[in-house]
């Protein structure tokens, strides 16, 4: 499928479904930003990259101490406007993939903590976050009413968002599901996540909620409400928001292959699952595939699918061995009294349309958007 043909299947959707897209719903008028999560923490080597470089005196120390030119490197990988890699990386993880040596880390750490947070550090940290609210009124007729969310401010790999956008909305007209799209994190307050049964989270990397937007999408799921993330929504290499990997997702993100990137691999159904009904008991299909430092078992999830490491060549960019024996990589379990379901699977934009994919998208978004699915 071509990229114009998928904007104007895209477009139609949107047209027979009533949906609104990012563009399309009218917005409330925004406050500023006044509650990012990070607006006043010291610098130190645990600060988004970003903030660092945000920051002329915090940007000249670090480049002092690790040797590196930062306007020589690609602004998709250390730019200061978003989506950018510098989102997702703090300065200790950036320094480690640059092979900077340890021992000259903890003397930056004290320069980096000895400098103020200002007002303008504050105002620009603030800034890749937002309070615009779309407008929402979904009908109450039954049918699971989603929210599509799709803003990044880490990595993003558009092809790869582009087709799971294409594939959900096609996945909402064949099923009759009522879906309103937004990259606005506004959307994540209490009024409007009232009026929908489950949110869907497309490849969201970096951390894009305010305080008061943790909370109201923490509330939404406890109290019943449910989460499908996909892909790159588990890819990030350092989170800035606990709750999120470890209470939520329940894995925290290692690597992936790169001799290959994308390599055929056999995914393992457990088929005692409740969303495994109409799939078989395996396949095979070609992908990234991630590797994870914690297993979601350790929190109570129950896995879906795993991947057969015997099948392609776990070893990372630095020939680090990706292996972690029990190899989750689709599952889902109970937030309070909501449900979450997520799959590694998606930065290949053909995996969705690969038919197993799709059955089990769909499946998992029923199940999700349904206050009595069982955990």
């Amino acid at each position: 499928m071509t990229q114009s043909m998928g904007k104007r299947i895209g477009a139609a959707a949107l047209c027979l479904l009533g949906i609104a897209a990012a563009s399309g719903p009218a917005m409330a008028q925004a406050r500023p930003v006044t509650d990012c999560p990070l607006r006043d923490r010291p610098f130190s080597l645990e600060s988004p990259l970003i903030d660092v470089l945000l920051n002329p005196q915090a940007r000249r120390l670090t480049e002092a101490a690790t040797g590196h030119d930062f306007s020589k490197t690609p602004p998709e990988f250390t730019g200061t406007t978003p989506p950018t890699f510098a989102a997702i990386l703090t300065v200790r993880k950036f320094s480690a993939f640059i092979g900077v040596p340890e021992a000259v880390l903890p003397a930056l750490d004290r320069q980096l903590g000895a400098l103020p947070v200002t007002a303008e550090d504050r105002k620009a940290r603030c800034q890749r976050y937002d309070n615009d609210r779309p407008v929402v009124a979904l009908p109450r007729d039954g049918k699971p009413r989603l929210l599509l969310f799709e803003k990044i401010v880490g990595f993003k790999d558009t092809p790869s968002v582009n087709a799971a956008h294409t594939a959900f909305l096609a996945m909402a007209q064949r099923k009759g599901w009522h879906i309103v799209v937004t990259d606005k994190a506004g959307a994540f307050n209490p009024g409007t996540l009232r009026q929908v049964d489950a949110v869907i989270w497309n490849n969201i990397s970096g951390d894009v909620l305010t305080l008061a937007q943790r909370k109201a999408f923490r509330s939404f799921l406890e109290r019943g409400g449910g989460f499908v993330g996909v892909h790159g929504t588990a890819g990030d290499p350092a989170y800035f928001w606990d709750w999120y990997p470890d209470t939520l997702l329940g894995v925290r993100f290692t690597g992936h292959p790169m001799s290959p990137q994308l390599q055929e691999a056999r995914v393992a159904v457990d088929k005692a699952h409740p969303l495994a009904k109409a799939l078989p008991t395996e396949w095979r299909m070609t992908d990234e595939w991630y590797s994870f430092s914690t297993n979601p078992r350790s929190i109570g999830a129950k896995v879906l699918l795993t991947l057969d490491e015997t099948t392609y060549t776990p070893v990372g960019i630095k020939k680090e061995d990706l292996r972690m024996g029990d190899h989750p990589l689709a599952w889902t379990n109970c937030i309070g009294k909501g449900r979450m379901f997520y799959s590694a699977i998606g930065h290949a934009p053909e995996t969705y349309s690969h038919p197993q994919n799709v059955t089990m998208l769909e499946a998992a978004i029923d199940w999700a958007a349904n206050k009595h699915s069982a955990c």
